[in-house]
């Protein structure tokens, strides 16, 4: 007996996000693009926790670890996620530089 499963190709939709690249010399701008999602207190100034190196993000998932050279992404419902480089570069192509 075939079942008709309604499998269908769809392509995602062109969407514009912000974002920016987590490197040891912007921790400040990263911490303050996060804002409130930014989660250890010792992140105050922009900084990583000291414990694992890592950087951690309040995501509607849950908490979730970016790691030095990530993009941290704010997504259309200003949700905050990271995201590896090579999936980026993949995903996204820059639309404006906000550094001119």
């Amino acid at each position: 007996m075939e079942h008709n499963l309604n499998v269908n190709n769809y392509v995602k939709k062109p969407v514009q996000i912000l974002a920016v690249q987590l490197t040891e010399r912007n921790l400040e701008t990263v911490f303050n693009f996060l804002g409130e999602h930014a989660n250890y207190p010792e992140c105050k100034v922009g900084g990583i926790n000291p414990e694992n190196g890592k950087f951690m993000i309040r995501t509607l998932e849950g908490d979730m670890i970016a790691d030095i050279n990530d993009f941290i992404i704010k997504g259309i419902k200003g949700e905050y996620y990271p995201c590896k480089p090579d999936i980026f570069e993949k995903s996204y192509s820059l639309v404006f530089n906000g550094a001119n």
